[in-house]
C-alpha cells in the first residue's frame, strides 16, 4: 500500500504572490499551489512554513490549495524571521521546527519543497534534509517550459512540473563546513558521561561517531569489563535516534546472565507449550528490538545454538521462536560487546567463525582505565557530580585529598582491575563517609588501603588461602593437604573471576582440552569441585 505524501515547504513571499499585471490570480504559476496540482503526485498533507509578516498571503494560498486539491490537508506553521537573509537566524528557526515536528517515516513519505523561500532558506532546507533532521526527499517545482510566471497560462498547464532531487553533498563542502556544529553535537552525545582528556580516546570517539552515522552494519566493541561499553552503546543509540536513523527502542541484553533454554526463550521468544512451564507465549528480545537497536553485552558468552540463530537473524532478518515453525521478522541494528578475545574463542570452538566474521566489520577496542590515566582527573569530578545528583548531597574533595588520590590513581603500579567500576565504587564509598560533604585526606588513605587489599587478594597466596578458609571453614580447610589447598584456592579465584562454569573450565583446562575430541570443561570442573563438596553457586 502506497504511503501518504507529506510536503514541507516555505511560503514564497514573491513566487506565491499572484501575477501583479493580471486580475486573475489563476493565470500565473505559483509553486506552493502548483505542487498540489501535479497529475502524478497526490499531496495528502502540506505543512506550510509561514513568515508571520505574510499571514494574508498564506491564507489566500491555503484557500487556493483547498480549491485545486480538496484531498490535501494544509497545516500552517508560523516562523519569525527578522532578517530572512540571516543564515544563522533562518537555520535556527527551521532547525527548531525539525526538532519539534513529529515525523513518522513508517507511515508517511516526506518531501521538502525547495523552490520557495530565499536562497538562504533553501540552503538551510537542503542541509537539514541532508543531515536527516528532515527525513525527506527534496522536491523542486518549475513553471511550464518556455513560459515565464508572469505570462498568462492555460488552466490545464498552469501547474508546471516537478522533479525529485538527489543532491551530492560533496559538491557543497563550503556550505557544509558552516554547520560543523552538527558534528560537535554528535560527539558531545557520545562523550556525555564519558569524561575524557585522552587524545587517543577522543580520536576513537570521533571515528565511532563517523561510522555510527554512516552505517547500519553490526558494530563490535571490545575491551575489559568496566571500560564503558554499555554506556557508549547507549550514547550511540541516542545519537542515531536523534538523527531519526532509528525509531525503535534500545534493547540491552547481558548474555552472561542467560543460559541454555532460558537464553533461547529470552532472545527469540517461545510459543505457548514449547517446553515445561511455558504457560504463555513470549515475544523475545530480538522481536522487541524491531526497528531499533539490539545491544548484546558479553556476546562471547552465548551458546553455539544461540549463535547460529543470531547469525540467521542478522543476515535474513528472520528467526524461529522456540517451538515454532513460523518465521518471525525483526529488523534491528546490532551492537555487541565483549571482554573476550573472540578469535581465541573461535580457535577453542566456543564461538562461531561465521558469526564473528559477520559482527566484526566495525570493531572498536575500548581501553581500560589503566590505559586512560589522563582521564582519571575529569572522571573523579564526574563521579562526584553523579553522587551529588543521586544522593542530593553536595560532595567536594579537598586540595590535598585530591592530590593524594590522583597520585595513587595515576601511578602506573595501580592496576584498576575493574576499570571505571573500581573508580566509581571508590568515589561512592568516600562520598558516603564524607562528613560535612567533604572528602578528606584521611578518607582517601582509607580508600587506597581498601582498594589495595581488594586487588591484592587476587595475587597474594596468603589471601587466596584466607578466602578458602572463609569459604570452607577453618576445620574443613585444615583437613585438605597444603598442595591441594593452593590448587583449590586458585580454582576458586578463577571461578569467581569468570562469568560461567564453562568459561572457568575453558580457562583452567585450556591446554589439555586441545587433546580431547569433545571437551566438556564444565563437567570436569564440576566434578573437581564436588571432590571438596563445593558447587558453582557456592563460589559467588
Amino acid at each position: 500500500m502506497k504511503k501518504p505524501n507529506v510536503v514541507i515547504g516555505l511560503l514564497g513571499s514573491q513566487l506565491d504572490q499572484p501575477a501583479r499585471k493580471s486580475p486573475d490570480r489563476w493565470s500565473g504559476w505559483r509553486p506552493s499551489v502548483a505542487i498540489c496540482q501535479q497529475d502524478d503526485l497526490v499531496v495528502d498533507r502540506f505543512d506550510l512554513l509561514v513568515d508571520r509578516r505574510y499571514g494574508k498571503l498564506a491564507a489566500q494560498v491555503i484557500a487556493d490549495i483547498e480549491t485545486v486539491s480538496p484531498e490535501t490537508t494544509v497545516h500552517r506553521h508560523e516562523l519569525s524571521f527578522n532578517d530572512p537573509w540571516d543564515l544563522e537566524e533562518v537555520y535556527s528557526a527551521i532547525h527548531q521546527f525539525s526538532r519539534d515536528y513529529e515525523f513518522d517515516t513508517d507511515q508517511n513519505d516526506y518531501h521538502v519543497h525547495i523552490t520557495t523561500g530565499s536562497h538562504v532558506a533553501q540552503i538551510c532546507l537542503f542541509l537539514l534534509t541532508e543531515s536527516r533532521h528532515l527525513p525527506a526527499t527534496l522536491i523542486q517545482t518549475s513553471p511550464p517550459k518556455g513560459r515565464g510566471r508572469s505570462r498568462k497560462l492555460e488552466a490545464e498547464s498552469v501547474q508546471g512540473s516537478y522533479q525529485l532531487i538527489d543532491l551530492d553533498l560533496s559538491r557543497y563542502d563550503a556550505l557544509a563546513k558552516r554547520f560543523g556544529e552538527e558534528h560537535d553535537e554528535a560527539t558531545s552525545i557520545l562523550k556525555r558521561g564519558i569524561a575524557t582528556k585522552d587524545a587517543a580516546f577522543n580520536r576513537l570517539i570521533d571515528r565511532i561517531e563517523k561510522v555510527t552515522l554512516a552505517t547500519t552494519a553490526p558494530i563490535l566493541m571490545t575491551g575489559p569489563t568496566g571500560a564503558g561499553k554499555t554506556q557508549l552503546a547507549k550514547r550511540i543509540y541516542e545519537l542515531k535516534h536523534n538523527r531519526r536513523q532509528i525509531a525503535g527502542p534500545l534493547v540491552e541484553v547481558n548474555c552472561a546472565t542467560i543460559r541454555g533454554e532460558q537464553a533461547m526463550s529470552a532472545l527469540f521468544g517461545h510459543i505457548k507449550g514449547a517446553f515445561t512451564g511455558a504457560a504463555n507465549a513470549r515475544e523475545g528480545l530480538l522481536k522487541t528490538a524491531d526497528g531499533g537497536m539490539l545491544f548484546l553485552d558479553e556476546v562471547g558468552e552465548l551458546g553455539l545454538d544461540e549463535q547460529a540463530m543470531l547469525l540467521r537473524a542478522i543476515e535474513e532478518k528472520t528467526f524461529l521462536s522456540v517451538g515454532s515453525d513460523k518465521p518471525m521478522q525483526s529488523d534491528f541494528q546490532l551492537m555487541a560487546g565483549t571482554n573476550r578475545d573472540l578469535n581465541s574463542s573461535v580457535a577453542e570452538g566456543a564461538f562461531r567463525e561465521d558469526l564473528l566474521a559477520r559482527i566484526n566489520l566495525w570493531t572498536f577496542q575500548l581501553p581500560g582505565l589503566a590505559d586512560r590515566r589522563a582521564d582519571i582527573d575529569p572522571n573523579l569530578d564526574f563521579e562526584l557530580a553523579q553522587f551529588t545528583k543521586s544522593s542530593g548531597h553536595k560532595i567536594t574533595i579537598g586540595k590535598e585529598a585530591r592530590k593524594a588520590f590522583l597520585d595513587f590513581a595515576t601511578d602506573p603500579a595501580t592496576p584498576w582491575k575493574a576499570n571505571f567500576r573500581d573508580l566509581s565504587a571508590a568515589v561512592t564509598r568516600m562520598s558516603t563517609l564524607a562528613e560535612g560533604g567533604r572528602i578528606t585526606t584521611e578518607l582517601v588513605r582509607e580508600e587506597i588501603a581498601r582498594l589495595q587489599q581488594t586487588w591484592g587478594q587476587s595475587t597474594n597466596s596468603t589471601g587466596l588461602e584466607d578466602s578458602l578458609t572463609e569459604l570452607l571453614g577453618k576445620q574443613r580447610a585444615e583437613q585438605i593437604d597444603p598442595f591441594d589447598r593452593v590448587q583449590l584456592a586458585e580454582v576458586i579465584r578463577v571461578c569467581r573471576d569468570s562469568k560461567s562454569l564453562s568459561a572457568a573450565g575453558r580457562f583452567l583446562f585450556r591446554v589439555s582440552r586441545e587433546n580431547k575430541a569433545r571437551p566438556n570443561d564444565a563437567d570436569r570442573l564440576r566434578k573437581y569441585l564436588a571432590r571438596f563438596d563445593l558447587h558453582w553457586n557456592d563460589l559467588g
